[in-house]
């Protein structure tokens, strides 16, 4: 596995060499510093840790700064392991975005976007109840029935229901890379990926 860091600047639209107008997420990747290296002798597995983002010594711990220290690097805001990483990697070695290359599929990993309390309509596409006419006027958008009779008698879990939406963990497989600006360390994505802009995102390929 292969992956870096990396955080969502926001989306653009990207002309291929064709002429073809592709929407695209654009991605700051790194440059992310490993900071802890795992093997199989010392702690059963391989992995790399890698960091993004400097963050203020005022906010960091005092077990933090060492372990930073340690690596040779600033403190880090973003901390994430990756197993197996497929190249080879020292602490305090930098990883950029021209790990990749353009038209790689990859998998982006994110938080999306939360948004608050919502009814079943928007949180799982339900039609509503009935039409608005008739003598209603408070149907429109309600699930309707929920329970199941006389037997079993109570609402069986995992009903979908009204509820908190979005402020998930949430990754989207199969993502293109269009376009790759090594001397910004851009990577432009086509499509969307999930999170609001100035979120952390993962992009790893396995």
């Amino acid at each position: 596995m292969i992956g870096i860091i990396g955080m969502k600047k926001g989306m653009t639209s990207y002309f291929n060499e064709s002429g073809q107008q592709i929407q695209c997420t654009v991605i700051e990747a790194g440059p992310c510093h490993v900071t802890h290296v795992k093997t199989e002798e010392t702690d059963g597995y391989n992995a790399v840790q890698l960091a993004f983002h400097d963050k203020k010594d005022k906010s960091v711990s005092a077990g933090m700064k060492g372990h930073f220290k340690r690596a040779g690097v600033s403190p880090k805001r973003e901390l994430v392991e990756f197993r197996d990483f497929d190249l080879e990697a020292n602490l305090g070695d930098t990883v950029e975005a021209d790990i990749f290359d353009e038209g790689d599929l990859v998998s982006v990993v994110g938080t999306s976007k939360g948004k608050g309390f919502q009814g079943v309509v928007k949180r799982y596409n339900f039609r509503g109840v009935g039409d608005a006419t008739h003598g209603q006027h408070n149907r429109q958008r309600a699930p309707g029935a929920i329970g199941m009779a006389s037997t079993p008698s109570k609402v069986l879990k995992g009903q979908r229901m009204a509820g908190r939406t979005g402020g998930r963990r949430v990754t989207i497989q199969n993502l293109e890379i269009a376009k790759i600006i090594k001397d910004k360390n851009l990577i432009l994505i086509k499509g969307a990926v999930p999170g609001h802009k100035g979120s952390y995102v993962i992009i790893h390929q396995k």
